[in-house]
């Protein structure tokens, strides 16, 4: 035969084709396959579907949600955005742009958020249907060289006098199936007949350890459950701010009592479960002055009357972290001040503005800032700015602060501005703040005019003879206090909370499944020999695990134990020790 390569003169190797690529004529150019349209599309899925691309997407994620936490979100913290907003002008329209005030809503959040969904779908099918089909599957055959396993142990059995080598070899493997089984192995016998080289021989294979698979496609799909399950509930979720005065109700309607409110994009705004929550009091415990803290709140209580539609009225109490739940809302308690009572009257006596004010706290002695707006019923529109200090004292430099958080000695100063207060044109404006670039200010220390100072049940004239201020004694209308206290409520429904902390649990217990649980083969092979059996085990892991050799070494003593208790295949002559790379080495079935 001939092996002569193709030399251009007629002659070639039979063994590779005249087109090859080291040959001297090839027959044609060498062309690179062309995928086309179909093609590319199947790599693509095949490259999105893939676990490095999962795992890379799930990074992306947890990198995504990261400005979620340094910037208020208008979901969370509308307040946050607009102070935000006031803060940094300049910077407020661009990060506006990346919307990075509405992270989890935005299109690259969802982009990643949504990839990484499909990529877990593609991922978790094709394996749970060839884990289905491996569970299914017999054990494998058992390797003719056990010996070439790393974990491999020996030992013989000495037949007694009138007994059967071949019965009592498999007897012995009987024993060894009915011992795996009991452990948890799948097992599947493989005899051999004798032939004219190799004797007969009994096996069984057994292997455990699946339910490490099994977790871990739960995990997966427990994975896609918490991303199914934060998709369509923050759809259905919403969340509101609302403000209470003592004495005062929220209803929970849209148009009613929210201070703000954001729905997901499901929620129908115009069914909200129907309730209602009155502020009876709030209870507030500070440390006395003298003692160590003096000053810092203890305890915060606000005692409400909720009302439903067929339920009688009940007394409930919300606390920080110790929220109440109300037709499937949540109510927290995030904030607390006071809220003086304000009258404003025309210099015709009548009254143009009577109201409960919300100021709010600058600190932890709660000196607290506060704005009223009059844009009727005076001859102009009046702003004011003002301060409540509850213990109101004096500084080295003048200045008013508040010495302590509770009511001793209680204290309202008001800048005055008249003006444009920016209302009629229909803008929204915040209404704890006052936009004072357009406006005058008659009083103040900018103007070296002083402040107005008020204490409860005290009146006093505004300047240029717009009429009257009183800060009202609560008292007088049967409130504890001189003056009212009032309430930051949040409230919040999250139809898919439940479902992810179940999905969650299912996905740490699929999780350890697949972290702890072994995956193993084990061999155990008996060969009759003349007035003897030979009996061999081998154990082989998938992946790594210090145990096996152990598990050999505990199926070898079991084994024995067993076959002495019973009486098969005689007794013991030899116990090998577990030997490693007998016939070249370690090596796999």
């Amino acid at each position: 035969m001939s092996n002569s390569r193709s030399d251009g003169t007629g002659t070639s190797d039979p063994l590779r084709p005249a087109d090859h690529a080291d040959a001297a004529t090839p027959a044609a150019a060498i062309a690179q396959p062309q995928l086309g349209l179909i093609g590319w599309l199947r790599w693509g899925w095949r490259q999105l579907t893939s676990m490095r691309t999962a795992l890379v997407l799930l990074l992306l994620l947890a990198i995504a949600a990261i400005p979620g936490s340094i910037v208020p979100q208008r979901t969370a913290d509308p307040n946050g955005v607009l102070q935000y907003k006031t803060d940094n002008p300049g910077l407020f329209p661009i990060l506006d742009g990346l919307q990075l005030f509405d992270v989890y809503s935005s299109v690259w959040f969802s982009a990643i958020y949504i990839l990484l969904f499909i990529s877990l779908i593609g991922c978790v099918i094709p394996r749970t249907k060839h884990h289905f089909n491996a569970l299914r599957a017999r054990p494998p055959r058992t390797p003719a060289r056990l010996s070439r396993l790393d974990d491999h142990a020996e030992a013989e059995r000495i037949v007694a006098q009138g007994q059967d080598a071949e019965a009592a070899a498999v007897a012995a493997v009987e024993l060894a199936q009915a011992q795996l089984r009991k452990a948890g192995y799948r097992v599947e016998r493989y005899d051999t007949a004798a032939t004219a080289k190799r004797p007969a021989t009994a096996s069984v294979s057994a292997e455990r350890g699946y339910a490490r698979e099994t977790g871990n496609l739960v995990f997966h799909a427990a994975l896609v459950g918490v991303l199914i399950s934060v998709g369509v509930g923050g759809g259905l979720t919403y969340t509101g701010q609302t403000v209470i005065v003592e004495g005062d109700s929220f209803v929970n309607s849209l148009g009613l009592g929210y201070t703000s409110f954001n729905p997901g994009r499901f929620v129908d705004t115009n069914a909200l479960p129907p309730y209602s929550l009155t502020l009876d009091s709030f209870d507030v415990n500070y440390v006395p002055v003298g003692e160590a803290g003096q000053g810092q709140a203890g305890d915060f209580a606000a005692n409400l009357t909720t009302r439903e539609p067929g339920h009688d009225p009940q007394q409930r109490t919300v606390r920080v972290n110790h929220p109440i739940d109300m037709a499937g809302d949540r109510v927290y308690l995030m904030g607390n001040g006071y809220a003086p009572t304000i009258t404003v009257r025309n210099p015709a006596g009548d009254v143009v503005l009577h109201e409960d004010v919300e100021f709010l706290p600058q600190g932890a002695t709660m000196t607290s800032l506060g704005v009223i707006k009059i844009p009727d019923g005076l001859s102009q529109q009046v702003g004011l700015v003002g301060f409540f200090y509850p213990t109101a004292a004096k500084l080295h430099s003048g200045a008013l602060t508040s010495a302590y958080p509770s009511l001793a000695n209680p204290l309202l100063t008001l800048d005055v501005y008249t003006g444009d207060l920016g209302i009629d044109d229909g803008t929204p404006r915040n209404v704890y703040a006052l936009d004072v670039s357009g406006m005058t200010q008659l009083t103040g220390r900018k103007i070296d005019v002083p402040s107005l100072e008020l204490a409860p049940g005290q009146t006093v004239d505004l300047p240029n003879g717009l009429g009257t201020i009183t800060f009202d004694d609560a008292t007088a209308s049967g409130a504890r206090e001189q003056v009212k206290r009032y309430v930051s409520l949040s409230i919040h429904r999250d139809v898919g909370a439940p479902w992810v902390l179940g999905f969650a649990i299912v996905a740490l217990t699929g999780l350890l499944a697949a972290l702890f649980i072994p995956r193993r083969r084990m061999w155990v092979k008996a060969t009759p020999g003349d007035g003897v059996v030979h009996l061999e085990y081998a154990g082989l892991a998938r992946g790594e695990d210090p145990a096996i050799a152990v598990a050999v070494a505990d199926l070898v003593r079991d084994h024995g134990a067993a076959m002495d208790a019973a009486g098969t295949a005689g007794s013991a002559r030899a116990q090998g020790a577990a030997s490693a790379g007998q016939d070249g080495g370690a090596g796999r079935p």
